[in-house]
């Protein structure tokens, strides 16, 4: 049967099992909203605040079900919008099909208004891109783009459609998507086998797990994996939840604001297996330094991940899941008693510490915990309330943390929470944010009111940018350059002002309660936390130090530091 670009869209979207679409529409693309209108029943599309919020809502969803994330916007500005929420999910290998339309085929290169090469402007920052300027290749386009966004090592893909693509007509038959399959190749007996004698001979063993693990959906593998191996498993920021953050092999974060323990014993350890994890400059410091004593045996889908940062011993090319299920085969149940008695040592010696005494980013992740029972999603924006909710949320369960790891984009929680409560809708869904993050996309505030999401979010205020400050109190000779936020800006009332519920909470008590509310009420709720300008994230890694240099608040006092 012959349909309009446009149906043709609506009909690949549906061919997917796309359930909802987060947007904002414009001139170019208003052919595309046209069918939406009359598909309204079939699929859902969220109208955002701002193009960037649909990307990061799009992308949570995605971070949240395993789906592929869509998102929306029109030619020139709205397509530019969507740029840092596409290289937010770039960085993370997060499967994301972003759909732009632009001007006619005939006002392409003539700067008609609203045109931009967006194409061009996404390439260094997408899987793989496409314009399409004729309707007859636009329905394989579009299956491709959804193809290759979950394939192999995700990520996001864009697809640009000129206007007149989106109105002329062609011969469309529906198709069943292709199948994904797992990336098996060239894990080979032999290089499982290598791999198996290398954990056989270890005597200090650990398990460094990151997002790829996550990705794969290993979690089951991961866990019978450690069992068999019997070693100390930590964790990068993106690999959280992978493994249950409440076993007794857990040893924490591994890195810059890493547990001493998980950065002190993979400097002890003989053999680094890393799963799924990219050896990022903020988990290795200096990498000369970095598991100086260990033979490293990484598992990774992405060869061009291999010997980038970190020189392998020993690795296998393929799916996680695959790599670990066969590893599970062959590897032998080891005991590393000793080994495993010494880390536990360290973990008392060096427990995570703060301030109980006062209302504080832990205290306020540690009751968040306990009010949810670690079973909530939890979102956060980038910095210091960041690396509070990954350090004293206990993550039981994969796509629990959803977080940007690798551009760090300030503003991306708040869109992915609400993308996160449309993919998991009977999931209590609460994002962390800081006050600099949340002046940032606040406005999507409306969009959560607008559609009556039920979501919350935590502005941990400092009224200051925290991470930035802390780096120029210890690094800068606190000099505080533009780090300061204290304006007249009352974060309650202009919460209140895009149509949701708002508390503050200046000590424990009030966000005991406000928090025992929040979780009640069905619509989205704000809770301003205030707590004091200096607090910090500890324990830190200087940039590009030994991890093994790690220091805490009471190191600090002991080198005479105030």
């Amino acid at each position: 049967m012959k349909l309009t670009g446009s149906e043709i869209v609506i009909e690949c979207l549906k061919e997917q099992n796309v359930d909802t679409v987060f947007g904002y529409p414009g001139g170019t693309i208003l052919n595309v909203y046209d069918e939406l209108y009359k598909h309204s029943d079939e699929i859902n599309h969220v109208l955002t605040s701002h193009e960037q919020g649909a990307a990061h809502a799009a992308d949570g969803y995605a971070r949240a079900t395993g789906k592929v994330g869509v998102c929306m916007a029109t030619s020139g500005p709205g397509a530019t919008n969507l740029i840092t929420g596409i290289a937010t999910a770039y960085m993370d290998s997060i499967p994301l099909v972003a759909i732009t339309a632009n001007v006619a085929k005939s006002g392409l290169g003539k700067d008609s208004f609203q045109e931009i090469d967006i194409v061009g402007a996404t390439l260094p920052i997408t899987k793989y891109n496409f314009i399409v300027k004729e309707v007859e290749n636009l329905a394989d386009t579009i299956r491709r783009a959804f193809y290759i966004a979950q394939s192999g090592r995700p990520g996001p893909v864009l697809v640009d459609i000129t206007k007149d693509a989106t109105a002329n007509k062609c011969e469309y038959e529906r198709r069943e998507p292709l199948p994904i399959e797992r990336e098996t190749s060239e894990i080979t007996d032999e290089a499982v086998k290598t791999a198996a004698m290398m954990i056989e001979k270890a005597k200090k063993p650990v398990i460094f797990v990151g997002g790829g693990a996550t990705l794969s959906g290993a979690s089951k593998e991961l866990a019978k994996f450690a069992s068999l191996v019997d070693a100390p498993v930590c964790d990068s920021l993106m690999g959280k939840g992978a493994f249950d953050g409440t076993d007794p092999k857990y040893t924490g974060m591994l890195g810059m604001h890493g547990t001493k323990t998980s950065n002190f014993a993979v400097t002890k350890c003989d053999l680094l297996i890393t799963v799924g994890a990219r050896f990022s400059d903020r988990v290795i410091g200096e990498a000369k330094s970095f598991a100086k004593h260990a033979k490293i045996l990484q598992f990774d889908i992405d060869a061009a991940e291999i010997n980038k940062n970190i020189k392998t011993d020993h690795h296998i090319i393929g799916d996680v899941k695959e790599i670990l299920d066969r590893m599970n085969r062959v590897v032998k149940q080891a005991s590393h008693k000793e080994w495993l008695e010494e880390v536990a040592q360290l973990q008392k010696q060096f427990p995570m510490t703060y301030h109980k005494d006062k209302l504080t980013g832990p205290y306020v992740i540690e009751k968040i915990y306990e009010a949810t029972k670690g079973e909530a999603i939890i979102t956060t924006d980038v910095g210091q309330h960041q690396m509070w909710a990954a350090q004293y949320y206990k993550y039981k369960n994969p796509r629990q943390l959803l977080t940007s790891g690798g551009l760090g984009t300030m503003g991306y929680g708040l869109g992915a929470c609400i993308g996160a409560k449309y993919g998991c809708p009977d999931k209590t869904v609460i994002n962390i944010a800081g006050d600099g993050c949340f002046r940032m996309n606040l406005n999507e505030l409306a969009t959560a009111s607008r559609y009556n999401v039920p979501i919350i979010e935590i502005v941990i205020n400092n009224h200051v940018l925290g991470m930035v400050r802390q780096w120029q109190t210890l690094f800068y000779g606190k000099r505080y350059s533009n780090t300061n936020l204290v304006d007249k800006v009352d974060f309650v009332k202009t919460s209140e002002g895009l149509g949701a519920t708002a508390f503050k909470a200046t000590n424990q008590k009030e966000f005991d309660e406000a928090i025992k509310k929040a979780l009640k009420m069905d619509g989205p709720v704000v809770i301003e936390c205030e707590i004091e300008s200096d607090d910090k994230v500890f324990p830190m890694v200087p940039a590009g130090k030994p991890i093994d240099t790690a220091f805490s608040e009471e190191d600090l006092k002991a080198r005479g530091f105030e």
